[in-house]
């Protein structure tokens, strides 16, 4: 499995990801109001192109065969107005005998790109279902919202599990 940054051509990839989760987590989804349904969506060409560029974005690819996107995670650096911190407004995951690692690997390359730049906090949002491998990845949640400390901000030991 590879995690990289995506490039334009993923962006058909991506909003198909997006709609796949988006109706798993919400089977009514496509019933929806439509300014709602429109509001859930995180892959306009305008979103991607900003995460795109924003350093800390990442997709999971499979190299097994069909090289398909089997996650990807968006996040921004963000200044908190006393220290900076990366947040991740999405991370999707699709349901498979991988999701585990596709999980962790995600948050891995985010956590990774956030340190490399400097920024020792990243916060996110996540559904339970995804506590266990965000807890292997060293998040602390406090229900679905969780933070990872890295660095001098951290008790933990951080060398090559980064």
């Amino acid at each position: 499995m590879l995690f990289r940054p995506f490039d334009e051509n993923d962006y058909p990839a991506l909003q198909a990801l997006d709609l796949e989760v988006l109706r798993g987590e919400d089977p009514s989804f496509d019933q929806i109001d439509p300014l709602e349904r429109q509001s859930r969506i995180r892959t306009s060409e305008a979103a991607l192109k900003f995460y795109e560029r924003s350093e800390h974005s990442f997709v999971a690819q499979d190299h097994t065969g069909d090289d398909q996107i089997l996650g990807a995670i968006f996040a921004q650096s963000i200044w908190q107005g006393d220290k900076p911190c990366v947040w991740v407004s999405r991370l999707w995951v699709l349901d498979s005998s991988l999701s585990d690692k596709v999980g962790e690997g995600l948050l891995r390359a985010c956590s990774k790109s956030a340190y490399d730049a400097a920024v020792y906090e990243v916060h996110l949002s996540l559904p339970h279902k995804w506590s266990a491998f965000a807890a292997i990845q060293d998040f602390r949640a406090d229900g679905i919202y969780a933070v990872r400390h890295m660095g001098r901000r951290s008790s933990l030991k951080l060398g090559a599990d980064l």
